[in-house]
């Protein structure tokens, strides 16, 4: 039966429809004013006379950019540590999601380490501790660094288990009958069924092997081993001028082109930009399943 919408209903919907269109906006914006930016001449972007639409459009800072060696170095090493990260990452989550997801019957002190994992989400040793650790491993200024600081996202790791948890358990006891061992009904049971849920946490790993900054900053003592983040957090950063010496103020003079550093950060937003559309449609249902408890 077809209901006829009365008018609230539809001023609703128009409303809800423009509040959403603004939204969407609201996060197209940003990105389209570095665009924009960056096909400005740099006289108009350091004046502010640059709005929605390039003044003095032109290719220059993409143009300097194919010959900055530093730049595509960083982007060498950002590669490098989204694919070792992710990788990792997603090896760790599944051998520590699925024997978490058994019951303690099935794993001994499965309730423990739980308490063991969730832990470690709320508290840490702290910035010195940690960097000491890295640096007794001989890992400064190492890809390593980079990769082994977050290879257990505790995070994940919980929505995994709870996504593994939410399986009929008629299949694991049918391949039991069968025959199948642990490893087997991991690779051929559970992995396959929780697709969704781990296209999301590869998600969540790439984007923050990307994005993330600090590491670097903090483990990476020469610029050389910077990952794209850092590089260029270290152009967009606000330096107190009267802090630094003549060779950093001649250093920051050079690289003080707003057009180049927009080029710079539109250019590391685009892998995020072009991998999101082809797991976005595994988002919802991984992270509705995986945030489930029984």
């Amino acid at each position: 039966m077809v209901i006829e919408k009365t008018f609230g209903s539809k001023a609703f919907d128009v409303l809800l429809v423009v509040l959403l269109v603004g939204i969407a906006l609201l996060c197209v914006l940003p990105l389209w004013y570095t665009l924009v930016i960056s096909l400005s001449e740099n006289a108009a972007a350091s004046s502010g006379r640059v709005g929605l639409w390039p003044v003095g459009f032109n290719f220059s800072s993409y143009k300097e950019i194919m010959g900055d060696s530093k730049f595509f170095n960083s982007f060498w090493v950002s590669i490098q540590r989204v694919v070792l990260g992710s990788t990792l990452n997603f090896v760790i989550i599944i051998l520590m999601g699925y024997p978490l997801s058994k019951n303690a019957k099935d794993l001994p002190f499965r309730n423990v380490l739980m308490w063991i994992l969730v832990f470690t989400m709320l508290f840490n040793g702290g910035l010195i501790p940690w960097y000491q650790t890295v640096k007794s491993f001989g890992l400064i200024n190492n890809i390593w660094a980079l990769v082994l600081g977050n290879s257990v996202p505790v995070f994940s790791v919980i929505l995994v288990i709870n996504y593994f948890r939410n399986l009929p358990k008629e299949l694991e006891e049918a391949a039991l009958v069968d025959g199948a061992g642990p490893w087997y009904m991991l690779v051929k049971i559970y992995v396959p069924l929780a697709v969704p849920v781990l296209a999301t946490v590869t998600l969540f790993s790439i984007v923050y092997h990307w994005n993330e900054f600090f590491n670097g900053l903090v483990l990476m003592s020469s610029a050389d081993h910077y990952p794209l983040q850092t590089y260029i957090q270290q152009l967009v950063v606000i330096i107190d001028a009267q802090t630094m010496t003549a060779e950093q103020i001649q250093k920051m003079s050079e690289l003080s082109n707003q057009t180049l550093n927009a080029a710079k950060i539109f250019i590391a937003m685009i892998p995020v930009l072009v991998i999101y559309p082809f797991l976005q449609r595994f988002f919802i249902h991984g992270i509705t399943l995986g945030s489930v408890k029984e």
